[in-house]
């Protein structure tokens, strides 16, 4: 039998024997009904001692790999003979054809490399956290975890971050809300997918805003649904052009996605009064809403919603950073009950420590500095970035109305949506265009300048070689 063994520091000599030994016979090099060397002639052969040979033999018996016959020896067995030697086969599993039709990437771009400024949306400047407040609600957190009994734990999520959630939003965006009406989910993107798997059956019809946020059309589809795009003017959603039959209706009214204007109070009333007369649920993505920078904050859907038809969704990846996978929805009573089942049957619960911290975090006022600390900072990058959009770039972009976020979108002027990119590209400019987002007719040329993770000074230098490149 031929068998090499390389003494490694890192390996045992055991585990090296068995993975060899499993190998031959799995690849067929050793035959079905095959006897094999005693245990002890093993160990003299390979000058290991005989307890590594019998620990060895065991564990493939015990597996049956290998079937001991007494005093006639150790023998391969004979259930391998069907399988062993066979060359390997690929087969296409073929998954359910709903999953067929969900894109790779959700449109969503992807990071640059090597890139001196990357206006990517969505991302955010972790350097601006005060790390040693997060790391004191962290050591807080294992600290009371340390004394939790060992169980499962509520699907909601932690009361201690439920309160914390509660008082937030009430106060910020005047959604009235006790701390059990909040349930915390992993990131935004699980309460849309929990929502969809509660509310949606195939073939139902959900609206969606065109253009609009693609891994919610996708969360969507995935379950059956009719996704349906219904087109965005200056005042947000047109309501009128959302179909009857539209069970579930997604929104971003705040700082709609990707374009930036705030549905307008006229349309708010509207679509909440629309969704009430058809019996469908409204979806309010209160993505960024956090950061406002002109006039006062416009209503939430939910604060005008006395029929209970919208389900308020909040996210911690824009105000501290997306993997800390921390998100929350308040859904209308009635359906608190089913979404806590569906939560309990996905995951049960998130986790207990970031929870927990998060809440401290909140609770203790670090994450209101946060946020004051985070607006200022956020504040300054947007007047610069659209200083150079509103003034050098103005021949050739405009910024679209916006007061709320931590992204602009400029439309467009007699210059193509994937040329620019790729021009600012050579510069180590990282552009990304809006057409990925329409999901019906495209829409006009423009770009998604992301912008809270990009200091002033590069901001400033990447702006201007984008006028010399566009200018030459």
């Amino acid at each position: 039998m031929d068998l090499q063994l390389t003494i490694d520091e890192r390996h045992g000599l055991t585990a090296q024997l068995y993975r060899q030994l499993r190998a031959a016979i799995v690849e067929g090099r050793l035959a079905a009904g095959q006897r094999l060397p005693s245990t002890r002639d093993l160990a003299s052969q390979l000058a290991v001692s005989r307890k590594t040979t019998l620990e060895v033999y065991e564990q493939l018996e015990a597996e049956g790999f290998v079937v001991g016959r007494g005093a006639r020896g150790s023998f391969v067995g004979q259930d391998l003979a069907s399988s062993a030697g066979r060359s390997p086969v690929s087969i296409d599993i073929v998954p359910a054809s709903l999953w067929r039709s969900v894109p790779d990437a959700l449109a969503m771009p992807r990071p640059g490399a090597g890139l001196r400024a990357d206006f990517r949306g969505g991302v955010v400047d972790r350097r601006i956290i005060d790390f040693a407040a997060w790391r004191r609600a962290v050591a807080h957190a294992m600290r009371k975890q340390a004394h939790m009994p060992g169980n499962y734990r509520d699907p909601g999520g932690e009361q201690e971050l439920r309160l914390a959630i509660s008082r937030y939003v009430g106060m910020q965006r005047a959604v009235a809300c006790q701390w059990n009406d909040v349930l915390v989910t992993a990131g935004a993107q699980q309460a849309l997918d929990l929502i969809a798997r509660v509310m949606v059956e195939p073939g139902d019809t959900v609206a969606v805003e065109d253009p609009g946020y693609p891994p919610a059309r996708a969360a969507m589809r995935a379950l059956g649904a009719h996704v349906v795009p219904v087109p965005v003017d200056a005042q947000g959603m047109i309501v009128d052009a959302i179909p009857a039959q539209a069970r579930v209706i997604y929104v971003t009214p705040s700082h709609q996605f990707p374009l930036g204007m705030p549905m307008s109070l006229e349309r708010r009333v509207a679509l909440v009064e629309a969704a009430a007369r058809r019996g469908a649920v409204v979806i309010e993505d209160d993505y960024d809403g956090e950061f406002r920078f002109d006039g006062r904050p416009v209503e939430s859907l939910k604060s005008l919603d006395h029929a209970g038809v919208v389900i308020y969704v909040g996210s911690f990846s824009k105000t501290m950073f997306p993997d800390l996978r921390m998100g929350y929805a308040i859904p209308p009573p009635s359906l608190m009950p089913v979404l806590l089942k569906a939560r309990q049957l996905g995951d049960w619960h998130g986790c207990t420590l970031t929870q927990l911290a998060l809440g401290h975090f909140m609770l203790e006022g670090d994450f209101g500095r946060h946020l004051r600390r985070a607006q200022r900072i956020y504040a300054r990058r947007r007047e610069t970035l659209l200083g150079w959009i509103q003034g050098p770039l103005a021949a050739w972009m405009e910024a679209a109305p916006s007061s709320a976020g931590i992204h602009i979108t400029a439309l467009l002027r007699g210059i193509g949506e994937a040329d620019t990119v790729a021009r600012a590209a050579t510069h180590g400019i990282g552009l990304h265009g809006i057409t990925p987002f329409y999901e019906g007719s495209p829409g006009p040329a423009g770009l998604l300048f992301g912008y809270a993770a990009v200091d002033v000074d590069d901001i400033n230098a990447s702006m201007s070689a984008l006028v010399s490149e566009l200018g030459s």
